[in-house]
């Protein structure tokens, strides 16, 4: 790390550049000139494939430089950090050639697209860890203001203990069914549908707000739309860009019920068939003193039930968590004026250069993420069963075989 005015220069290389790459650019951007960090980030290089479309890229989201290998980018002695972007497909090579070589990783969500590559993933962190080297996985939502406040007040009792979560994330933009293929409908690069690209994260979100695990899992998944149009730049999925239509081989929607570590029963919904919702990640969270929940379609805001108050008086407050007092907020607009999508990435730019600074590991760690995969796991195996009953292994437990999230149920 070199030193930048009095915080050293945590040097970031990037791996990938489209959506979740820009995203990712914003907050590297951002953070350092909204929040007094201990480490300046210095955007070093982006790498992408196409030459042209990368080094484009760089120049538009503020990268130093631009390269069209990942090999190149972990070979760089001034990148201290590596961020993978990509499909899900590259997660593990990357991820574990930057953590050999020394460098810090925050990898996108799912962690994998099997068990197995998380295992190998967790694996190489925790020897990294060894060394002073740190891995996190990039659930952003736990950076919501509103949700991690309600990670708060469950955590200090305020709700008692938890007896039912109610998860969903709907959005509707497959619901048409001449919407296009995308590496997204493509298992060999995705590993899974709505399961893994969205259910990951109502099942860390109810992982990280509880304090609590999965255990066991019961689940279904369906793709309603087995064949789409190729639009003229995705040549995948067995046939030739533009022409006629390929097919789907992941999920479009998947259901499960699951019991939590402390009792308690939660119920998950995952779609990209809901018309109307965009972006709704909803969370009903009902303990033995009062309730909790949130809908992002409405993000600054936490619904709380106390149940120890005056029945005659006692409803859900409506909580606008803008306060400077809130979580992340005080550091943004005065209250009332709300925060967005692209702040949950600022937030983690943050947490994570604090985390690295102090020498703490950062969360969620890559065990955290294949917590999250064995649930995936869980409910995939459970679907090919018809949905029968299914345990999920504790972190340090094996998996019997090796499952590939998304496998064809059909």
């Amino acid at each position: 790390m070199e030193q930048h005015g009095t915080a050293p220069e945590l040097g970031v290389g990037m791996v990938g550049h489209a959506f979740m790459g820009q995203a990712h650019s914003q907050a590297w951007r951002t953070a350092p000139r909204f929040f007094d960090l201990p480490l300046t980030p210095r955007m070093r290089v982006v790498a992408g494939r196409d030459a042209a479309a990368v080094a484009a890229a760089a120049a538009r989201l503020g990268w130093e430089e631009s390269v069209t290998s990942w090999e190149q980018l972990v070979a760089r002695d001034d990148v201290d950090l590596v961020d993978v972007c990509t499909p899900g497909d590259t997660h593990a090579q990357i991820a574990i050639a930057a953590l050999e070589a020394g460098k810090h990783v925050l990898c996108e969500k799912p962690l994998a697209n099997t068990v197995a590559e998380a295992e190998a993933m967790a694996a190489a962190a925790a020897r990294a860890a060894e060394r002073g080297v740190r891995a996190m996985v990039g659930f952003t939502y736990r950076r919501v203001p509103a949700i991690r406040l309600a990670q708060q007040l469950v955590a200090e009792g305020r709700i008692g203990q938890v007896r039912h979560v109610r998860a969903q994330y709907l959005q509707d933009w497959l619901a048409d069914p001449q919407a296009p293929l995308s590496w997204r409908l493509d298992k060999a690069k995705a590993g899974s549908g709505a399961l893994g690209d969205i259910g990951a994260h109502v099942v860390d979100l109810a992982q990280f707000i509880t304090g609590e695990r999965l255990t066991g899992v019961s689940g279904l998944l369906e793709t309603f739309v087995r064949e789409r149009p190729r639009p003229a730049q995705f040549a995948g999925l067995h046939g030739a860009a533009g022409e006629g239509t390929g097919p789907v081989t992941v999920d479009d929607a998947a259901v499960f019920v699951a019991r939590l570590s402390g009792g308690g029963l939660a119920s998950f919904e995952a779609t990209r068939f809901a018309w109307g919702r965009k972006n709704a990640i909803r969370l009903e969270i009902n303990g033995s003193l009062g309730s909790l929940a949130f809908d992002f379609e409405d993000m600054n805001v936490l619904h709380l039930f106390d149940a120890t108050e005056d029945p005659r008086t006692a409803g859900f407050r409506r909580i606008v968590v803008t306060e400077p007092s809130h979580p992340y907020v005080g550091h943004w607009w005065p209250a009332g004026h709300g925060l967005g999508y692209e702040h949950g990435f600022t937030h983690q730019v943050v947490d994570l250069v604090e985390d690295l600074a102090a020498g703490r590991q950062p969360a969620p760690s890559f065990a955290d993420g294949l917590a999250v995969q064995r649930v995936l796991d869980a409910v995939e195996r459970s679907a090919v069963a018809g949905g029968g009953w299914v345990e999920v292994p504790a972190a340090d437990a094996p998996v019997p075989g090796p499952h590939a999230v998304g496998a064809d149920t059909h």
